[in-house]
């Protein structure tokens, strides 16, 4: 079965689909018949029903600490609220607390704290060039291990031709002239 590709739902798409589900339609009709999500759209009725027109806006970034973590989730493990509720009450994507919680059962409050770097991290990317000039001596390694190499890569090419050349006279063919 292949997966249709979601498009981008403006306000009015979300508010025609709100207004649909009024009228009685079903999730999965909405989902199949406009390519929403489905998850995404369960939550929007839910912030729907509680903030009106204003819960169906594109909300801002949630920038978490490690004391909003902790009263989320404590409240979802002490009062049972389902990640759709959480996601209303406090803010965060559904998937995002549902994050917070595998990693609050796995590693305790202790896991919560831990704060992802954002970004590359350092290392990573082209080597920078030195800028003091190497000796005569460094040179001399430096070209000797480069030639070390290509003369590896140029043996490695020699068998693997040989190999195929006899594979060739196998078959009954000779090599190509190139």
């Amino acid at each position: 079965m292949l997966k249709k590709k979601q498009k981008k739902h403006s306000l009015s798409d979300y508010l025609h689909y709100m207004h649909l589900i009024e009228d009685g339609y079903s999730f999965r009709f909405i989902c199949n018949q406009y390519g929403s999500n489905a998850k995404k759209l369960k939550v929007l009725w839910h912030r729907y029903q509680e903030f009106g027109v204003e819960g169906l806006k594109k909300m801002r970034n949630f920038h978490s600490t490690f004391e909003i973590k902790k009263r989320i989730v404590l409240d979802i493990e002490e009062n049972h609220l389902t990640l759709h509720a959480a996601s209303i009450k406090y803010g965060p994507a559904p998937d995002t607390i549902h994050d917070w919680c595998k990693i609050y059962r796995a590693e305790g409050l202790s896991g919560l704290e831990r704060v992802k770097k954002r970004g590359r991290p350092p290392g990573m990317g082209r080597p920078r060039k030195n800028s003091k000039p190497l000796t005569e001596l460094e040179r001399l390694r430096k070209e000797v291990q480069e030639l070390k190499t290509e003369n590896a890569l140029l043996k490695k090419v020699r068998a693997l031709v040989e190999e195929r050349n006899a594979r060739l006279r196998e078959i009954g063919q000779g090599p190509s002239k190139n």
